[in-house]
C-alpha cells in the first residue's frame, strides 16, 4: 500500500518513536545526494525498496550500506536530518524521537562527537524555522561494533544528555540481529541506565534472540523495538511476554518494515494484534520510511484496515503513544494539551 493515506491519518497528531535517521531519507532527498556523488554510481532502485517488494534483512542492511556512502560529510547530515525532520512534521508527526549511530569517516573528517552536534543542529534549526515538530535524539550502537565501541558510544550519549539542554534523551541498540549477543553490551547498557539515559532496543527480531532477549529483558529497557517473536505462537515463550507486561515496556511496531523485510509474513499475521488485544501498550512507527516507502499516516491506516480499527480506537493509539516517549513530564502535558485542542478539527 504505497499509495496516500486518507486526509484523517494525514492530520491525526502522531508520535514516531523508532525511526533511524539514514533509513528514513526520502527519494528527494536522495536525489539531491546523487547529484552531490555522481562518482559513486548509485542507483535509486539501491536505496529504497518499493511497493510490493521483499528483501531479506541481509538485504535490507545492503541498503543501509549504500546509504552510508552518500552520507559522509558533515553537511550531507545537516540536509538528511533536516530534510528527514520536515517530512515528518509534514506528514503529522508532532513529536519525533531521531535515532542513529555517531560515524566517523576518514576521508571526510567526519568524528562520532561532529556526527551528534550536527544532527542536533539540524533539530535546533527546525525549531528556530518554527517547524511544528518536538524532535529529541537516541544515540545508537550498532551491535556489529562489540562492547568496547558500545561503552565510548554510551560515554558520548551521556555528555550530550548532560550539554543539550534535554535533546539527547537515550540509547538505541540496533544493528543486525544476527550478529553478536547482548551479554558483550550489557555493561554499556547498564552504564547508561546508571546514568540516566533511556533504552530503547531492537529485542527477538529474529527466532535465534531468545536467549539474549530473556537476558536484556531483565535490565529492563524502557522499550522494546519489533519484539517479533516474543510470544509463543511464534516462536518466543510465555515467559518472555510475561517479563514485558511485569514491566509495562511498550513496544514500538513496524508494519510494513516487517513484511517487507520477511520477518512477519503478511500484514494479518503481525504481532501488533497480539499485544493490542492484551491492551498493552504499541506506538505504530516506520522504523526506515525512506528504506521501506512509507510514512506513519500509512502505518496507521494499514493497522486500522487490518485489524479492524475505528477511528475512536487509532485517535487512542496516538494519543497513548505520548506516555511512552522519553521526554520530559511537562513536555508530555504539552502533547496532550495539543492532541486535545486538535481532536474537533480531525473528527469533523
Amino acid at each position: 500500500m504505497d499509495s496516500e493515506a486518507d486526509a484523517f491519518y494525514r492530520e491525526l497528531p502522531k508520535v514516531e518513536l523508532h525511526a533511524h535517521l539514514n533509513g528514513s531519507v526520502s527519494v528527494q532527498t536522495i536525489e539531491k545526494l546523487l547529484v552531490r556523488k555522481p562518482h559513486l554510481n548509485v542507483e535509486r532502485s539501491m536505496t529504497a525498496i518499493g511497493k510490493g517488494q521483499r528483501r531479506t534483512l541481509d538485504e535490507c542492511f545492503q541498503v543501509f550500506k549504500v546509504i552510508h556512502q552518500l552520507v559522509d560529510t558533515e553537511e550531507d547530515i545537516l540536509m538528511v536530518a533536516t530534510d528527514v525532520i520536515k517530512e515528518f512534521a509534514a506528514d503529522g508527526v508532532k513529536y519525533l524521537e531521531l535515532r542513529s549511530t555517531p560515524r566517523e569517516e576518514k576521508n571526510t573528517g567526519l568524528t562520532k562527537k561532529r556526527y551528534v552536534e550536527t544532527v542536533l543542529k539540524a533539530i535546533q534549526q527546525c525549531r528556530n524555522e518554527d517547524v511544528d515538530i518536538d524532535v529529541r535524539f537516541l544515540v545508537a550502537i550498532d551491535r556489529r561494533n562489540g562492547a568496547q565501541v558500545a561503552m565510548e558510544t554510551v560515554k558520548l550519549a551521556e555528555e550530550f544528555m548532560l550539554s543539550s539542554d534535554g535533546l539527547v534523551v537515550g540509547i538505541d541498540l540496533s544493528g543486525d540481529p544476527t550478529v553478536g549477543h547482548g551479554k558483550d553490551l550489557l555493561p554499556a547498557l547498564q552504564s547508561a541506565k546508571n546514568c540516566g539515559l533511556k533504552l530503547s532496543l531492537h529485542l527477538s527480531e529474529v527466532l535465534s534472540q531468545l536467549e539474549e532477549t530473556d537476558l536484556l529483558l531483565d535490565l529492563p529497557p524502557d522499550r522494546i523495538g519489533h519484539g517479533t517473536f516474543l510470544h509463543p505462537e511464534v516462536g518466543g515463550s510465555e515467559d518472555l511476554v510475561q517479563k514485558v507486561l511485569k514491566n509495562n515496556i511498550p513496544l514500538e511496531l513496524c508494519l510494513t518494515s516487517n513484511v517487507k523485510g520477511q520477518t512477519v509474513p503478511c500484514y494479518a499475521k503481525h504481532h501488533f494484534n497480539h499485544w493490542y488485544q492484551l491492551g498493552h501498550p504499541c506506538v505504530i512507527c516506520t522504523d526506515d520510511k525512506g528504506v521501506f516507502a512509507t510514512d506513519l499516516s500509512q502505518e496507521y491506516q494499514l493497522a486500522a484496515s487490518t485489524f479492524g480499527l475505528s477511528r475512536e480506537a487509532v485517535w487512542k493509539l496516538s494519543h497513548q503513544a505520548i506516555d511512552c516517549t522519553f521526554a520530559p513530564d511537562a513536555v508530555k502535558q504539552q502533547l496532550r494539551n495539543k492532541w486535545a485542542e486538535l481532536k474537533p478539527q480531525v473528527f469533523q
